[in-house]
């Protein structure tokens, strides 16, 4: 009994953290908006870096973690494609109301169940491959109502966050296989979050905070490193279609949010494409299960 309780625990884990992370990068979504109306992308970007690496920095040398690594190529591709998505999500938050552009963000599951049968040899069964159709059913009708015109770049670069997104995430579970810290992983991916937002910002004006625009931006990266955090260890110890597909919880967060303090209010198509999405998701996991 005692080990079948210790198991139920450590099976648990996984999904605790992802629903932390998700609490944090709604935080995160939140800092961003605030910060859009006077920083470009880039800038808020370089920020969201700069903070997390020092935080990342601090904690490998409290915890005498060695930020050196000899997995750099997978560091590589996770933080390239982490770092892309981020950029492309930022610019969607901007562009778009706040639930809208987190919940394009977050068909990332759906990109994922793809690419793992794709590339990794991952077989989806007939339900699967109705859940992901289901999914992607849910977007079409989250997008046909509720943009104007000059909000489809935005809702691009949402949906583009989402697929460079599904990418970071299985090289998160490599990364994690091979035993690479939190710490560390984190670390390379704010590193390139700082170098892509510098070279981005360099293209245009810069813009120097004052006193509530620093602690915008300091939130956008306190928020976004912790969450990066707990995120990285729910996929370290928890599969991978799973983990992503718990996710969705920042959907509501963000919503919540939204409604809080901008008086976003989401038509009842709105909420069903998300219930149709979040749907996909979750049968996506459930049909991908293996026997214990």
């Amino acid at each position: 009994m005692r080990i079948r309780i210790v198991a139920t625990q450590q099976n648990a884990m996984p999904a605790f953290w992802m629903i932390v992370s998700c609490f944090l990068f709604a935080c995160m979504g939140v800092c961003v908006k605030l910060a859009s109306g006077a920083f470009s992308t880039g800038e808020i970007v370089f920020w969201r870096g700069l903070v997390s690496m020092a935080m990342m920095a601090g904690l490998a040398l409290s915890r005498g973690i060695e930020l050196r690594t000899p997995h750099w190529r997978m560091h590589l591709s996770r933080s390239l494609s982490g770092s892309t998505a981020l950029a492309c999500y930022f610019f969607a938050i901007g562009a778009l109301p706040l639930a809208t552009a987190v919940t394009l963000n977050y068909t990332s599951p759906l990109f994922v169940a793809l690419l793992l049968a794709l590339f990794l040899g991952e077989r989806l069964n007939a339900l699967a491959s109705g859940a992901v159709l289901m999914g992607f059913t849910g977007v079409v009708l989250l997008l046909r109502p509720t943009l104007q015109p000059e909000q489809w770049l935005g809702a691009l670069a949402g949906l583009g966050s989402g697929a460079m997104a599904s990418v970071a995430y299985v090289s998160l579970r490599e990364l994690g296989r091979k035993g690479e810290p939190e710490v560390r992983t984190v670390f390379w991916f704010s590193l390139m979050t700082t170098a892509t937002g510098a070279a981005w910002s360099a293209l245009g004006p810069l813009h120097l905070p004052d006193v509530g625009q620093l602690a915008t931006l300091l939130g956008v990266g306190l928020f976004g490193g912790l969450a990066q955090l707990a995120m990285t260890r729910s996929y370290r110890y928890g599969r991978t279609v799973v983990s992503a597909n718990l996710s969705y919880a920042t959907v509501v967060f963000a919503s919540l949010f939204a409604m809080l303090l901008w008086d976003e209010i989401m038509p009842a198509s709105a909420w069903l494409a998300i219930a149709l999405i979040v749907a996909g998701a979750i049968l996506v996991s459930l049909s991908t299960r293996k026997p214990a």
